[in-house]
């Protein structure tokens, strides 16, 4: 779909006292105005984050509580399980928690719920397993905020319970020995954007503490303290919560620890896909290459294999692990591909998307823990709230779904207004799931589309690009982007950083490349000369091929490094017919 280049504005008395103010180049000042960040000091604690800067752990509501109580635990040798959830935030939660819990030398476990057969969160016939073996205390971690009847269950049986969870709170909470929660009615933490991951290294931090008798800990705890930041880090960067505050802090810290302290099969996942390779990790390392592989044991119904992996201490293990999760993350493209061409497919068979308010598809045979994705990525592609439900082959089970939104829809507030229609729902704004009968699909599509269609603006169906600043492409040296690069990491809440450029020609024709899904080309303006990549714009390759004119581009300026040898590329985000290009003499800041 055609998106609109909304530009942002440029205050330049401002931008010049920010660099002044904070001793910074003009191009970096110009990115932090565009952030909201305009204090010379602000500036300065944004670009140098210190570790120092995370709030101690007892300020976060119920940690200090949960601390107690499990340094209890641990003394008294009651068997404890740390009960996690099968996405990358839930699986290096439940690793960090278990590490800090057997360096203490508790009696500890784990327990991880099947996506498919069991469903997120904390399930009561779990609980009912989990005391049969005698579980004297349940942490949970990333999940449990709203399960108020399962915490029942686990007090009529006598098992203690703290949830730790950083999900929407709901308006009762559960009854649980302690409640570990950045946003915890009643309290007023500063950062209410912690991971589940960030939560449970507050509460592993905390326990050191109480296990030290004292506010700084002993050098084997600060050694798996600094390991657990680069955990947290992986978690966080997954879980797409916002990169700012104490987010920015742990992942900026992280990645170091991942790349330096890795435990090993982190170690094993870095040497397979040649991360150990590079001078050092990004977020989006992480997000596109670590995390999909640990996320696929979780989509694909095997979600302690990838805790496994980043618990085991047997390096023989740990490659074990990373092959076999590799393995499996090319099944999960594989099915992924399968699942998106059917199901766009299907689309257009079925509606005209463009025209739609919503896409809701359902078909028998799409697997449960991959149709997420696929809905993810139509949602980017047209623009559309998206639900795809799965079927189950049989027919003797309800249809599974997942939704995922676009900026200004609440998906979750949506799925609420056709409860009628449906089993059960949950989630949040951007993503969420379902349960629904097959009987009931016809209305409940009716009535999510209605409900779209009433709620969000017509206007805010047509994508969006916004855009940092307007530029020729001789601004982009290798020193200019690596200003550029002080801004990193980037993701949720720090987006990288997108400029555009007019008057663009081609120094080629373009090529595609991974099985004709991307597109590799050269970019001129004037003398100057770029190489440009657009991961999934193959289908760019004919009509850019056939354009006289000269064209606008909109990009994400990087540095490649091959060989040794580090040079300046363009990450091609979009394009549009164009005019002239700007003037060649650039002012540099």
């Amino acid at each position: 779909m055609a998106k609109h280049w909304r530009i942002h504005s440029h205050d330049r008395d401002r931008i010049d006292m920010l660099a002044r103010g904070a001793a910074i180049p003009a191009v970096v000042a110009q990115l932090l105005v565009c952030r909201g960040v305009t204090d010379p000091r602000d500036a300065r604690v944004f670009l140098d984050p210190k570790l120092s800067a995370l709030r101690p752990p007892e300020e976060l509501p119920g940690c200090a509580e949960a601390a107690r109580h499990i340094h209890q635990a641990v003394a008294a040798n009651r068997r404890i399980v740390v009960y996690g959830d099968y996405d990358v935030d839930g699986m290096t939660a439940t690793a960090i928690l278990w590490l800090c819990l057997r360096m203490l030398g508790a009696r500890a476990s784990y327990y991880v719920p099947h996506r498919v057969e069991e469903g997120y969160g904390l399930h009561a016939d779990a609980i009912g397993k989990l005391a049969a073996e005698s579980a004297g205390l349940i942490i949970t971690v990333d999940c449990g905020i709203g399960s108020v009847e399962e915490a029942q269950q686990a007090r009529r049986l006598g098992v203690d319970l703290i949830i730790t969870d950083h999900h929407e709170p709901p308006a009762v909470l559960p009854e649980a020995l302690s409640i570990v929660h950045p946003r915890l009615p009643g309290a007023a933490y500063p950062f209410g954007g912690l991971s589940g991951s960030g939560v449970a290294l507050k509460l592993a931090w905390a326990v050191c503490q109480q296990a030290g008798q004292a506010k700084r800990v002993g050098q084997r705890m600060r050694d798996f303290l600094v390991q657990a930041v680069g955990l947290a880090a992986l978690g966080t960067v997954a879980d797409v919560v916002p990169l700012v505050d104490e987010n920015r802090v742990l992942v900026c810290h992280g990645l170091s620890s991942l790349a330096e302290r890795p435990t090993p099969g982190i170690a094993e996942m870095l040497k397979l896909t040649d991360l150990d390779k590079k001078a050092r990790l990004d977020a989006e390392d992480v997000a596109f290459t670590l995390a999909p592989r640990l996320n696929a044991a979780g989509r694909l119904g095997q979600p302690t294999l990838g805790v496994e992996l980043l618990l085991t201490d047997r390096p023989d293990r740990a490659a074990e692990l990373a092959q076999y999760l590799n393995g499996l993350n090319g099944q999960r493209q594989s099915i992924e591909r399968s699942i998106q061409l059917a199901a766009g497919k299907l689309a257009r068979a079925e509606s005209d998307p463009p025209a739609e308010p919503a896409l809701v598809l359902a078909a028998r045979g799409w697997h449960p823990g991959v149709i997420g994705i696929v809905a993810g990525r139509l949602a980017e592609k047209y623009h559309r709230p998206v639900v795809l439900v799965a079927w189950d082959s049989m027919g003797a089970k309800p249809g599974v779904g997942s939704a995922r939104s676009i900026p200004g829809f609440n998906l979750h507030a949506a799925l609420e207004a056709c409860g009628d229609y449906l089993l059960s729902s949950g989630g949040h704004a951007a993503a969420a799931g379902l349960r629904i009968e097959e009987g009931r699909f016809d209305a409940f599509r009716a009535a999510f589309c209605e409900v779209v269609a009433q709620q969000l603006d017509r206007a805010a169906t047509s994508p969006e690009l916004a855009i940092d600043t307007e530029a020729p492409l001789s601004a982009f040296t290798l020193r200019a982007v690596e200003q550029i690069d002080r801004l990193a990491p980037f993701g949720e809440g720090n987006r990288e950083p997108l400029m555009c450029t007019n008057g663009v020609t081609l120094a080629g024709p373009p090529r595609t490349m991974g099985d004709g899904r991307h597109l590799a080309l050269r970019v001129k303006q004037h003398d100057v000369t770029f190489r440009a990549v657009a991961f999934g714009g193959g289908e760019w390759a004919e009509p850019l091929a056939n354009l006289a004119a000269p064209m606008d581009i909109a990009f994400r300026p990087v540095i490649n490094t091959f060989r040794g040898r580090r040079n300046v590329e363009l990450r091609l985000i979009d394009w549009k017919p164009g005019g002239r290009p700007p003037s060649a003499e650039v002012k540099q800041g």
